[in-house]
């Protein structure tokens, strides 16, 4: 039998003390989201169905976005005991540069749709947390209004080579007259791809006002008034795109750009050039071969031709293959900082996350973006930890074990 006594309320009476209230109510609410998946929703919440989906979707059925993310989530860990991690360095280099963490921030388009505080809200997270951020070519703020919002980060410029290869050498020297150190040539993306959610949204930048666009305004009231009362959205870099997303893509970019065009861009830019889209092993070597100081192995986050390769899949083989010659990245499906680690055991230099920090960014701005950065970070320290890794060096391939490519 259990002996019971009832309590006096002085015994319980410090229990029922509020918790104390620090930062913003903002602040407190994202602190209670625990994963990027939490963000995401409160992103959803927050943003109106068109822009959500812009983000959220993949091409065609959205197979290659799922691929990825469900071949992080079969692969399997082979942790090592009984080592000290009582202390856990997550430091390593991005083309010889320090960053805090092995994980990036990718370039995104259009990225004030996404809330009014844009590019340089991501510029300064990054800033602040010492990992590299990457303006894209589509991006909502100019080169130099990212230089001036984050002027001691690790910057790096997308390009999109245009049809008009003047306009493109005016981009390239923007970028390099503002300071930004890498320059990221994305291949992948010949002509747009089928992202049928914006088609069936009736997707337009900026946001047309029609009767669908003010029902949904009624539902997201917080965002609309963000998008009515701050600088009109544009595109920063580029005069002539606007209205339907792929149909704009498909004008202006470049179907005809090869390999020959790299020794072209090498007469550009005098920095390191990173070539991000590659898909096989052989293109990472021959652009190596170019010139490239690195590669993204990246299917565009399953945005251009879906049923795409699985980009992790592509790390153990493209290093062993590239010898040391370039460094490797690689980005697709990475939702938490397991993720990441898994990648750089893989023999990943480092990560690039995109839709991760574009939630953070819909759930709250610069403080949602911020909330990502420390899940992610407080995943990769806790990751290491169990897996006994005190350093990154210390991740190597035989602690993952990667499924059997049964699909």
């Amino acid at each position: 039998m259990v002996k019971r006594q009832f309590p006096r309320f002085s015994e319980f009476a410090h229990l029922l003390k509020p918790a104390p209230r620090e930062g913003t109510h903002l602040d407190r609410v994202l602190q209670r989201k625990a994963n990027v998946y939490d963000l995401r929703k409160r992103g959803k919440r927050r943003t109106p169905q068109a822009v959500f989906d812009y983000v959220d979707g993949a091409a065609d059925d959205e197979i290659s976005l799922a691929r990825s993310r469900n071949l992080f989530r079969r692969l399997e860990f082979v942790p090592k005991v009984l080592r000290d991690v009582s202390e856990c360095d997550t430091t390593t280099t991005y083309l010889g540069v320090k960053s805090a963490y092995p994980f990036a921030f990718a370039p995104t388009g259009f990225t004030r749709m996404m809330h009014c505080e844009g590019e340089p809200a991501v510029a300064r997270v990054a800033q602040r947390t010492g990992i590299p951020y990457t303006l894209s070519t589509l991006g909502t703020t100019t080169p130099e209004d990212l230089a001036a919002a984050a002027p001691d980060g690790d910057r790096w410029f997308q390009l999109y080579v245009w049809k008009d290869r003047d306009f493109s050498v005016k981009l390239i020297d923007r970028a390099k007259n503002s300071g930004f150190r890498t320059l990221v040539l994305t291949v992948d993306l010949p002509v747009g791809g089928a992202r049928l959610r914006d088609v069936r949204n009736g997707m337009t930048v900026p946001p047309s006002l029609t009767l669908r666009t003010f029902v949904d305004g009624a539902m997201h009231p917080a965002w609309w008034f963000d998008f009515l009362t701050t600088e009109p959205l544009t595109f920063a870099t580029l005069e002539a795109l606007g209205g339907n997303v792929a149909e704009s893509i498909t004008e202006i970019f470049d179907p005809s750009m090869n390999f020959d065009d790299l020794a072209w861009l090498r007469d550009q830019w005098d920095g390191p050039i990173v070539i991000k889209g590659v898909q096989t092993i052989a293109d990472a070597r021959r652009v190596v071969d170019l010139g490239a100081s690195g590669v993204i192995l990246s299917n565009h986050g399953g945005r251009q031709l879906d049923r795409s390769p699985v980009t992790l899949r592509l790390v153990e083989p493209t290093v062993a293959a590239l010898g040391g010659d370039a460094e490797v990245f690689v980005d697709g499906g990475i939702m938490n900082g397991a993720d990441v680690v898994a990648a750089i055991a893989l023999g990943a230099q480092g990560c690039f996350v995109g839709r991760a920090y574009l939630y953070g960014l819909m759930a709250g701005g610069e403080r949602g973006v911020q909330r990502m950065v420390e899940i992610f970070a407080g995943d990769v320290v806790r990751t290491m930890q169990l897996l006994g890794a005190r350093t990154v060096a210390d991740l190597t391939p035989d602690l993952v074990r990667l499924p059997p490519d049964d699909r």
